[in-house]
């Protein structure tokens, strides 16, 4: 397939996974969930799960997959739509979200799912974790897999993250990619206001890391940055935007938990099959 094809296709993808990110809140009712951030990190996920992964769902355990670790576990609710797109599970299990007896939580647990390497939830522990995984196939002699954690910027404030930067740049991992979903807004409000990271990309720079800063809506950007291989452990620093497609939510901290009226779901849905 020829790299504009899959452009084109993880485009298709990201653009379903909205819609079914919007489908699985409304289903909730007033449960809710977490709109902003999962909107967020679409093409992430899609650029990935349509894209270069190694996963084979007919074979779940399989040795030589790569791992996914979803710390910023809230976002789940793209995650699953991603599985689904890469055939993991099937689509009409997103609409079991939430509810009594599904296998698609709130947050990521080991309740069955293929796919999903460790419950996730509370932040800063989803790097350690990819550290931990790295250095068991390094054990196993498999060099292919490689372990895709995602984080959010405002959990960067957390210095488990920090201690396990600096644990993957000692081994030598370059097996780990981690990407930052760096929308610019976290639960207590923005995150340069909470605590500035200021200059981020030189703190994994200073830590022993590969970096890449891109548009984390670019799929050209984001697929291109998923090829690479090198020494060290490699994080893609991708600014995006909360709550992305959706006019009312777009870097609207309101959105970071929230539920949809009738309303709000039927203009939800208005913008996301009219944009381009």
């Amino acid at each position: 397939m020829s790299n504009e094809d899959m452009i084109k296709r993880c485009g298709e993808a990201a653009k379903r996974i909205r819609r079914n990110i919007v489908e699985m809140t409304y289903g909730t009712g007033n449960a809710g969930a977490h709109l902003g951030g999962s909107l967020s990190m679409v093409e992430l996920l899609a650029g990935l799960y349509v894209g270069p992964i190694r996963f084979d769902p007919e074979n779940p355990t399989w040795e030589e997959r790569d791992r996914v670790i979803l710390s910023k576990g809230h976002a789940a609710m793209a995650l699953y739509p991603a599985m689904a797109e890469a055939g993991i599970i099937e689509e009409k299990e997103l609409s079991t979200f939430k509810k009594d007896g599904s296998r698609l939580g709130g947050h990521p647990s080991l309740n069955g799912l293929p796919g999903i390497e460790f419950a996730s939830g509370s932040l800063g522990q989803g790097l350690s974790l990819g550290v931990g995984t790295c250095l068991a196939l390094k054990r196993k002699r498999n060099t292919e897999s490689r372990v895709f954690v995602f984080l959010g910027d405002g959990e960067c404030d957390e210095g488990s993250v920090w201690e396990a930067a600096a644990s993957a740049a000692h081994y030598g991992l370059n097996q780990l990619v981690a990407v930052v979903d760096i929308n610019s807004i976290q639960y207590d409000g923005y995150t340069d206001d909470v605590l500035n990271m200021s200059p981020f990309e030189n703190k994994w720079r200073d830590f022993g890391w590969d970096t890449s800063v891109i548009d984390g809506h670019n799929m050209a950007e984001i697929l291109n940055a998923y090829k690479h291989k090198g020494d060290k452990p490699f994080v893609i620093l991708a600014h995006t935007v909360k709550g992305k497609g959706i006019s009312f939510m777009e870097d609207n901290w309101k959105y970071h938990n929230a539920s949809l009226t009738e309303e709000l779901y039927k203009q939800a849905l208005e913008e996301l099959e009219t944009a381009i």
